[in-house]
């Protein structure tokens, strides 16, 4: 009898990390341009920066746009067309030109060099597989002019192991209840890797209208592992600070890790 090669089935899984149209919509509402605590962190880091700034994973422009408020040239680009549909509403109606272009960590490419990659809000634990985020520190430091900086923010260890739900709502304009609820299904201690199911829901007078379920996954990075890893992709004068306050150093009820790393000079 023949032998019948068995059918592969892919499973139903959704696209992990997509950041869709009501995931958009509620980080516009929660996060709006310049609002974040780490604006003038970063507006401090970056004065007296000569040449163009890429901003990583840029969403809604919630710090690229004060960036280019303060006279900075940035650029960026995102791997969510509805992130980047509401980063150009925002630059328009504000009269800024961006810079953007649809593209991921893995695979974002420009013809010249800049003189500082910005990744802020931990958006760097989205890659969740170790050796892809190897790939990416070097081609960060590939798009690096040399002596130019890398700024890249982490979540701790202390986060990979929070088994909290996080729910919470916001009202939309036209009094709509949005409402996101987060919850950990899968911590792997041994790969660093965590995924939660973030569902978001749209309530209107009482009954749910539209809701949308995101999967996120993250891997969450060592300090001293991350360290050696800049320094593996051809970084040197690495520092860490923690909460976007100069001066601090990590420690155990650190929120968020600022490392700064350069490509050398010569």
């Amino acid at each position: 009898m023949p032998i019948t090669e068995p059918i592969s089935v892919r499973p139903n899984v959704p696209v992990p990390n997509r950041y869709g149209a009501m995931c958009t919509e509620i980080y516009d509402l929660d996060k709006p341009p310049g609002s974040l605590p780490d604006v003038p962190f970063y507006l401090d880091r970056l004065v007296g920066t000569q040449g163009p700034i890429l901003e990583a994973a840029v969403g809604t422009g919630r710090l690229l746009i004060p960036l280019l408020e303060a006279g900075l040239e940035v650029k960026g680009f995102d791997q969510s067309p509805d992130m980047l549909a509401s980063c150009r509403r925002h630059c328009a109606a504000r009269g800024l030109s961006a810079d953007l272009q649809q593209a991921r960590f893995q695979d974002f490419a420009y013809d010249h060099a800049f003189s500082a990659i910005l990744v802020p809000v931990a958006t760097f634990n989205l890659i969740d597989d170790f050796a892809e985020g190897l790939a990416v520190l070097k081609r960060f430091h590939d798009h690096l002019a040399l002596g130019g900086r890398l700024l890249i923010d982490l979540m701790p260890m202390g986060y990979l192991t929070n088994e909290k739900p996080d729910i919470r709502t916001w009202t939309a304009a036209n009094g709509d209840m949005l409402r996101i609820e987060g919850r950990a299904v899968e911590i792997d201690l041994v790969r660093q890797r965590r995924v939660t199911h973030d569902r978001y829901e749209r309530w209107r007078n009482g009954r749910l209208a539209e809701s949308e379920l995101e999967v996120m996954a993250f891997r969450i990075w060592g300090l001293a592992e991350f360290q050696l890893s800049l320094a593996a992709a051809g970084f040197d004068q690495i520092t860490v600070g923690a909460d976007h306050q100069p001066g601090r150093p990590p420690g155990r009820s650190s929120r968020i890790l600022n490392f700064e790393a350069r490509r050398p000079a010569a």
